[in-house]
């Protein structure tokens, strides 16, 4: 084993039940991740992880919490922590109750240990709460976290391959009493876990999860997360998805998607949609999103639309999608638009946006047609 840091150290000399410091296999800095007041056990993963949680299952007549981390995408906080104070986000995680997620508001406390020496988590910890004989909660956090188990017993899984994980969790994205709140979520923290692993399975997953045949709510899921989290692998599918799929509804949320997605020609592919889809509602929330991304081929496709949507309700969002743009950008516009533009409904939503701006500029002009 791998030498701890005096702050891993530290982690075992709580008091009450004890307090465990995990030394995730894989992470070069031997850095550790925190889980405190645990009955902890540790198992390895025999027969495939679905096959080990159902023995624990049949195992276990009271509450556990199966546990086991994989290579999380990217690097990213997935935690319960604040700032205080307008302060800049602390490079460290907070402290998670594991039981109790209405506790999960305080900010980490580095004098408590909550603070993990990670800049950011790589490593994803998810946590299945097994219970009379079935699996009843799902959680995950990144490995800055400090979980505190709250004297929760937790069987710490070692061996598990990502493939399996993801294979694990993808039938849970269709239970409905994972979530903290039941029927309200369904499956979204199984589908939000397969999002944050780094294996080319959770693309698999998610393109599979957002395919024609799914229940609408869980397309809409997965393709978020195939724009938050998957990069270049989740703009490929939200293209083809934006060009071809035949439902209103799932093109209007890969709006949002493609918006949410870190690839230059998601950009284009907004643009494209607000140009030439032939459905009025997602050009219009297609502008509403290029608006968020400002620059000029949004500016460009909005200015567009105004000129030369066939529909006035299109070329009505597209105003409101010009007062979206930061203000040395959208007032100009507006005020163009309020001044020339042909259709007397777009010049008056041009003013109505304009009188909403408390900018000076736009009280002159409108200062300008009273008095005229």
């Amino acid at each position: 084993m791998r030498a701890t840091s005096e702050r891993t150290v530290r982690a075992f000399r709580g008091s009450g039940f004890a307090t465990l410091a995990l030394l995730l296999a894989g992470v070069a800095s031997a850095q550790a991740t925190r889980i405190t007041n645990a009955r902890l056990k540790s198992e390895t993963v025999s027969g495939g992880l679905a096959a080990t949680i159902n023995r624990l299952l049949k195992a276990s007549p009271g509450r556990v919490w199966a546990a086991w981390d994989v290579p999380m995408v990217g690097r990213r906080h997935t935690c319960c922590f604040g700032t205080a104070d307008g302060a800049e986000r602390s490079p460290c995680g907070g402290r998670c109750y594991l039981e109790n997620e209405n506790r999960n508001s305080g900010f980490f406390d580095s004098d408590a240990n909550d603070c993990v020496d990670h800049d950011y988590g790589d490593r994803l910890l998810l946590f299945a709460r097994l219970e009379g004989g079935a699996m009843t909660r799902l959680r995950h956090f990144s490995q800055d976290c400090s979980v505190d188990a709250e004297g929760a017993t937790v069987v710490w899984l070692t061996g598990v391959s990502e493939a399996e994980s993801v294979a694990f969790l993808e039938p849970l994205v269709h239970e409905s009493d994972l979530g903290r709140k039941p029927g309200k979520h369904s499956g979204e923290p199984a589908l939000s876990a397969i999002a944050m692993h780094e294996d080319a399975a959770a693309d698999a997953a998610l393109q599979r999860l957002v395919s024609a045949g799914q229940p609408d709510r869980i397309r809409r899921q997965a393709a978020f997360w195939l724009g938050n989290a998957r990069g270049r692998r989740g703009y490929v599918v939200l293209k083809n998805l934006a060009e071809q799929d035949p439902s209103e509804d799932l093109r209007r949320h890969v709006t949002f998607a493609l918006s949410q997605n870190s690839e230059r020609e998601a950009v284009d592919t907004l643009v494209a949609m607000a140009r030439n889809d032939h459905s009025a509602r997602v050009r219009s929330q297609a502008l509403f999103w290029l608006a968020q991304k400002a620059g000029r081929k949004a500016v460009e496709a909005i200015r567009d639309a105004i000129r030369e949507d066939p529909e006035t309700e299109v070329k009505r969002k597209a105003v409101f999608a010009l007062s979206q743009l930061p203000k040395n950008e959208g007032i100009p516009q507006l005020i163009h638009v309020a001044r020339t533009n042909r259709n007397p409904e777009v010049r008056k939503q041009a003013i109505f946006w304009l009188g909403q701006s408390n900018d000076p500029r736009a009280f002159a002009f409108i200062e300008e047609i009273l008095t005229k």
